[in-house]
């Protein structure tokens, strides 16, 4: 019996193990704190509260300049733009993500994956 009693905590010990090591590190779509130059502009996610979710609300930026986006609430939340030009992924509470180079021209409406009614407009100008 005593035998079994170590062979079963052994077995608990390692499945316990392997299922901690698995939830540990970064997922690679988390964004974390650019060490390259910092974002010609930063939004700040103020939290889940429709329109005034970003802040600035309604930015604008020329082509060819980054916007980053800073989460300052205490959930996760993402920058997900309506037609796929570009999504954060997760963006976890206390962090920046990776400067986001803007191409082409047009008015970019995008939310949070997570929490729709999370709104903003980006307006990128020539």
């Amino acid at each position: 019996m005593n035998r079994f009693l170590r062979t079963g905590a052994t077995s608990f010990a390692l499945v316990l193990g392997a299922l901690l090591a698995g939830s540990c590190g970064s997922s690679s779509s988390t964004p974390t704190a650019p060490s390259g130059p910092p974002a010609d502009m930063t939004i700040t996610v103020i939290g889940q509260n429709g329109a005034m979710s970003f802040n600035p609300p309604s930015a604008t930026v020329t082509v060819g300049q980054t916007v980053a986006w800073s989460n300052s609430d205490s959930i996760t939340h993402t920058s997900t733009q309506n037609n796929d030009v570009w999504d954060t992924g997760g963006i976890a509470p206390g962090t920046t993500t990776a400067p986001v180079k803007m191409t082409n021209a047009g008015t970019f409406q995008y939310h949070c994956s997570i929490h729709p009614t999370m709104v903003g407009v980006l307006t990128v100008n020539p």
